[in-house]
């Protein structure tokens, strides 16, 4: 029990100087108890604040286990998404291949049909000109034919070289025809190098 006096003190009056003033309260502390029930107390109180932090762990720690949970599901999902969008991708893929070889050789059923057409239109537009054959070679094409004069043959050079399709054409050799007696007549040979488009 605590006890503390207020009122001033008999003693003070009379001693050193007789100061008159009012005298400072005091306080008494009676018996707080034995030594024991102290260490009992600081234990108490110890233990509740060891349990407190041992409770708010515990709830972190079930927190945790609760969100590993939850991404090993979203793992597990995510794992079979990407497992099902890498099949696709192959497929596509595979698919994107078998496109591409059908387009390459459509390209090359094509390829000839343009060199006929561009030879066929070229021919056609210059005067006095006659295609007897045409061999593809591959990098080259090889031209047999009849013209009516030289300038004719030169003319076709020119416009095969402006179809832009042949990188060089060359004349071979050309001859007059002596075979054709009613008018004048040049056999020519042409080699006709391919461009790279």
């Amino acid at each position: 029990m605590i006890k503390i006096n207020l009122l001033e003190s008999s003693k003070g009056k009379n001693k050193r100087g007789g100061s008159n003033g009012p005298a400072m309260p005091t306080m008494e502390m009676g018996d707080m108890g034995s030594p024991k029930l102290k260490v009992l107390v600081v234990l108490v109180v110890a233990g509740l604040l060891n349990f407190g932090y041992w409770y708010r762990l515990d709830r972190q720690s079930k927190s945790i286990v609760t969100q590993m949970r939850a991404a090993e599901q979203k793992n597990r999902e995510l794992s079979d998404v990407k497992a099902r969008y890498l099949e696709r991708q192959t497929q596509a893929n595979n698919y994107k291949r078998r496109v591409d070889v059908i387009d390459s050789l459509r390209a090359g059923q094509a390829g000839p049909v343009n060199l006929l057409a561009m030879l066929g239109e070229t021919i056609n537009d210059t005067e006095a000109v006659w295609l007897n054959k045409m061999d593809d070679t591959g990098p080259s094409v090889n031209l047999e034919g009849t013209a009516l004069s030289t300038d004719a043959v030169a003319n076709l050079m020119a416009n095969l070289q402006k179809t832009g399709f042949f990188k060089s054409v060359e004349i071979k050799e050309t001859y007059q025809d002596e075979a054709i007696k009613d008018m004048q007549a040049f056999q020519f040979t042409l080699t006709c190098e391919k461009g790279k488009s």
